[in-house]
Parts: C-alpha cells; structure tokens; sequence
C-alpha cells in the first residue's frame, strides 16, 4: 500500500506568488523588482529598510519591463542623482521610454527622460543599465534597427546619446568606481554570449566620450592564452581592480585584472586567476541583470556551482584565495548583491520557496524572506534525490528525482522534465509546481542533459550540433534508468517542457518510445522555421545547437518534429501564447493538426494576451490543471 498524496491546489502553485528578482542595495536600503502574476506578470520596484516593512515604489500602472534581445532584464538601475540622492531609473513598458524615480522623495511621481512621439513609443528598446552619478546620466543599451549601441542618457532628460556602436551585440556595462574606465561585454552571431564573447575597456574623457576602447577578455581578445571559443561574464570592479568570469578552463571562474581603472590602454591586461576550481562562477547571459558577483567595498563576494548546487563566500580581491564558504542553507542562489558587510540575493533550497536572503558577514545573521508562504508542510515535500546515470554516448549525467508521496513504486507514474535553454538547469529550490505532481502520486525527474548549465563548458558543449539526439537520449536514459531501478512504471511516463525543452519533449516523443504522454508549452517544433523566423538575438543560435543554415537543411528537417510527426502514437497537449516572437503560433498550429491527422489524441490551448513564457498568472494555472487532467485522463488515473 503507498499512502494517498494531499493534492496540492494548482492556485497555491502558481498564480500568486510574485519572482523576486534583481535585487540592489545602496545605503542600506534593499531594492527589487516583483514580478506579479496576479497582476498580469506586470512588474512592480520594491525596496525595504532594515528592519522595516516593504514599499512598493511604482504602484498601478507603472510596469518595469526591458525587451532588448526580446529576453530583457536589467529594467531598473539604483544610484545616485544629483547631491548624492539616490534614485531610480527604469523601462515602463506601457511607453518603452526611461523614466527617474528620486528615491529620497516619498511619494514622488516618476519622471520621463526619454522622449517619444505623443501617443507612442519609445523607438527601439532600452535596458541593461547603470547611472554614472559623476556625470549625472544612465548608460545602457539601444536596441534599434538590428543593431545594439551603448548609448547615455542624461538624468535631466533628452534623447539618447551614442557612446559605442558594437560590430553586433553588447551588453552589461561596469563603471569604475572614479568613472574613469568603463567596461562591457560584446559577442557577434554567429555565437551565443555564453560561446564566444569579448569582455572591453575604455577609458572615459571629461565629456564622458570613451577613449580607445578594446578588447581585453575572451575570444580574439589581448589576453594572453585566450583560446577562440572562451566566455566572459558580469564585469565588476573591485576597486581599482577589474572582475570577470571567464570559461577559458573549462569552467567560469574568476579572473582579477589589478590596478585596471590605471591602465594605459596599451599593453596587454595582467589577468590573474582567482578561484581555479571546478566550479561555475556565472551563468549564461540570457538577460540583463544577472549577477554572480558583487564588491561590498571591500571583499568579493561570489557565487559558485558545482554539479547543479549553488554555494555562497567570500574572499579579498587580488588575493589568489583561500575562498571561504559563507555558512547558510540555501543551495539555489541568483542576483547577488552587496554593500559595507551586508549582501542579499533570492535564495530557496529544497524545503523553502525563493526569497530575499539578507546576511550580515561581520556576525554571519540572516533573514529570508520568501516571496509567499510554502503552503506544505514539511513532511509533504518531496525532497530531491540526486540522480546520475549513463546518458548520450555513455557520459555520466545528472538529473534530480523526486519520489512520489509514499515513495516511489513500479506503478508508479513518472513525469520527466526538460528545463528550457536548452542551457538552462535543473535547480534545486523549492518548486511548487513539481510538487503538485508529486502530492498527486507522480514521481518527477528533473534533467541536467548535456547542454546544461553548472557543470563546466564540456559538459554544455555536449549539445553542440547534436540538439534533438543528446538532449532527447539523455531524458529517455533518465526514465529508463528510474524504472530499472523499480521507481516507476514503463508504462506511464510523460515528457513535458517549455520553449526549447518544449522541442526536446516532442523529438523525444518522435525519436523515442520511451514515453507514453507529451506536453509543449510553445516549444519548437519546426527547427528550419526557426532558423529563419525569429528573433535577432536567436537568429543564428541554431547554427552551433544544430548546423549552419541553410547548408545543413537536411540535418533540420531530420530533426523536426514537424517532419516525423508521423511517428507520434501518443496523446498530446499544447500550450501557445498568440504574442510569442520567438516561437510562432503557427508552428504549434502545424504540429497539432499533423498529429490530429494521424489520429492522436491532441488538445491545443492558445491565449491571445501571452508571448514566449506565459506571465499572467490565472494562464500558468489553467496549463498546469490541464496538463495534469490530460495526463491523468490517459494514463486513467
């Protein structure tokens, strides 16, 4: 007998609880941004002084949103304005346009800094940056007409103002700390940020103009023993020392440049490594506003995976180590920041939801702040399990299993995750939305497939043209490797995913027969349609995940689903936001009326108000319900 699960309401998964993210502190008070999906995933500026209660600082219909890249981030920068007040300056995406929010000022209205044409907006898009209070502007990214341009705009308002104009790509801008260096990251298609990018340095004039910018990190760079294929990632000045993470070992790790806001321009950066380990310093740069890193002043503080978990510490800058761990219990970690011996981030581990994790480094006190209660109790939870296996070609590889309430059992039903990216991870904090499955009898694996993230450059490079074979193998080996082991039953195994991980649920379910029921939250299911209509910063990705296009046409039609929907005998469910530049809507339309033709059980949700990643959440509850109803109904259940 294995004992009946206490099904978790899908509205207590999701729907409610707000993504906490970008978090910023400046003199003491801790800044970020709450996405709300009961709000229509509209984005909201929070901030909260020690020991007080949180603010909302943009209440109604305020909306801080980047699109540059499509993906955005980096929507809000905390600084200082004129007299060293501090202050605000964000993307509302009701305009597109900047706008300044003076932070010393309760109640204040935001202003607009941007002009766009009267009932407009704003044109191109804007996002990713920082203010420069020594000469009192914001300094980001324009994105406009195909092309990126770090670009200034003053606090007092006007047009934006070209600084540098990349070949391609740029992005992540770091002042130093006198403003007389600036440093940002550039990358070129036909390569992602996190394949081959270039970190740049420039000095800055007296009117604020760069001066011989140059490449100084990563591929094609002066760096010594740079080989071509290396990423950089999240410029940070310590000091006068200059911060990167750079993958040229095989891992992100951190590299120091000493004294660089005094370099000539010359000679060739003095790069020194600072954390050799076997550890991920970074993450790839889908959006703007990730950090790994900070400098409270004084110490570095980072951030570091190893296999899958996240590990918080510290140590001096320059210093060639020891790093030294910083004792708390969290193991998912995202958006660090610091400042004078206090440093927050959104922490979760596998028994608390994401929360705002505040720490004090002198006495080692900290305070979590979940962004909703967990609404299980501790028993409940299904812990995850670590799970390696022989994957793709043999390789050792990765995935979290989480038993089904009762433990799991050769009856029971499995539900295989494919994470997004594809260089995404399986993380390790507290998901509701798997243990809404497992309250339900579900046991649910979570893959790390080769391609992913926290696990080293060889360990992503293991996708490199072999998207839809290693991705798909690997999640196949996971199910199986669960059912030889007597966890689940061969016979009700599911595949699900979004986006990319949406494309390795239906290759797996055309390449496979492994799986018994599939879902696609607006995944890729024509790979050549893709290659030709998307969006830019996509445009070429396809090129290194599968072949150049269009000389390997027919490795992408192999590898469509699209084209093998013929091999499909299993019921499918679909989920298409009709605003999705990324992924079309009428690729979804294809796939299900080719497998409606075969005569598979297929249903196909649509909502006109969502794009590529559903944000409302009365959306995220109505896929989760049925997906489970669909599966459930099947499998009878």
């Amino acid at each position: 007998m294995h004992a009946s699960p206490a099904p978790l309401l899908a509205e207590l998964v999701l729907g409610r609880t707000p993504a906490l993210k970008e978090p910023q502190l400046l003199d003491g008070v801790l800044h970020w941004l709450e996405q709300r999906p009961q709000e229509q995933g509209r984005t909201t500026l929070m901030a909260r002084r020690p020991g007080a209660e949180p603010m909302e600082l943009t209440p109604g219909p305020w909306n801080l949103r980047c699109r540059v890249h499509e993906y955005g981030g980096g929507a809000c920068a905390i600084g200082r304005g004129p007299d060293g007040a501090p202050l605000a300056v964000f993307v509302h995406d009701g305009d597109r346009c900047l706008w300044r929010l003076d932070l010393d000022r309760p109640g204040a209205e935001p202003q607009r800094l941007t002009p766009c044409p009267a009932g407009g907006s704003f044109s191109g898009a804007l996002g990713g940056g920082l203010i420069d209070p020594h000469r009192q502007r914001w300094i980001g990214v324009l994105e406009a007409g195909g092309h990126d341009t770090l670009v200034a705009v003053s606090l007092a308002g006007g047009e934006p103002e070209p600084l540098h104009r990349p070949q391609d790509f740029c992005g992540y801008p770091a002042l130093s700390p006198d403003g007389s260096r600036l440093a940002w990251v550039e990358w070129q298609q036909p390569h992602m940020p996190w394949e081959r990018s270039q970190l740049w340095l420039a000095a800055m004039d007296d009117q604020g103009q760069l001066q011989a910018p140059r490449p100084v990190a990563g591929s094609g760079s002066q760096a010594a023993d740079s080989p071509a294929d290396c990423s950089v990632f999240q410029p940070l000045w310590a000091g006068d020392d200059l911060v990167v993470a750079n993958d040229r070992s095989g891992f992100w790790n951190l590299e120091c440049w000493p004294g660089a806001a005094r370099a000539d321009g010359e000679g060739p950066p003095d790069w020194r490594a600072l954390l050799p380990m076997a550890a991920d310093f970074a993450m790839p740069q889908w959006v703007f506003g990730m950090t790994t890193n900070a400098w409270d002043g004084e110490r570095l503080l980072a951030m570091a995976c190893r296999n899958g978990r996240w590990q918080l510490g510290h140590l001096a800058p320059n210093s060639g180590g020891p790093w030294q761990p910083i004792e708390q219990p969290f193991c998912d970690l995202a958006g660090l920041t610091a400042e004078a011996g206090r440093i927050a981030c959104v922490a979760s581990n596998p028994e608390q939801p994401a929360g705002l994790l505040e720490l004090e480094l002198a006495t080692g006190a900290w305070r979590h702040s979940p962004a909703a209660p967990c609404p299980l109790p501790a028993q409940a939870i299904s812990r995850p399990e670590e799970l390696w296996f022989a994957g793709h070609g043999g390789q050792p590889t990765q995935a979290w299993y989480y038993p089904p309430s009762g433990g799991g059992h050769p009856e029971a039903p499995l539900l295989v995750k494919g994470h997004s990216g594809p260089t995404g991870m399986a993380r390790t904090g507290l998901s509701l939305g798997i243990q809404y499955w497992t309250s339900r009898g579900w046991g649910v694996v979570d893959v790390n497939y080769g391609g992913s993230t926290g696990f080293g450059r060889a360990y992503r490079e293991r996708l490199n043209g072999q998207w839809g074979v290693v991705d798909v193998a690997d999640c196949a080996a996971a199910a199986a490797a669960l059912v030889e082991r007597g966890l689940a039953s061969a016979e009700r195994i599911a595949i699900e995913g979004g986006s990319a991980g949406g494309f390795t649920a239906l290759a797996a379910l055309c390449f496979t027969d492994q799986f018994r029921a599939g879902a696609s939250r607006y995944g890729v299911a024509d790979l050549s349609a893709l290659a030709v209509d998307t969006h830019r910063f996509e445009a070429r990705y396809l090129d290194g995940l599968v072949g150049p296009w269009p000389a390997a046409a027919a490795t992408y039609a192999a590898r469509s689903p699209l084209q093998h929907a013929d091999q499909i005998r299993c019921p499918v469910i679909f989920f298409q936001g009709l605003e999705d530049v990324v992924v079309p809507p009428e690729q979804t339309d294809r796939m299900a009326e080719a497998l409606q033709r075969n005569g598979v059980a297929v249903e196909v949700h649509r909502f006109a108000n969502e794009g590529h990643g559903f944000r409302n959440g009365a959306t995220q509850v109505q896929v989760l319900e049925a997906t489970e109803a669909f599966f459930r109904r099947h499998f009878q259940l």
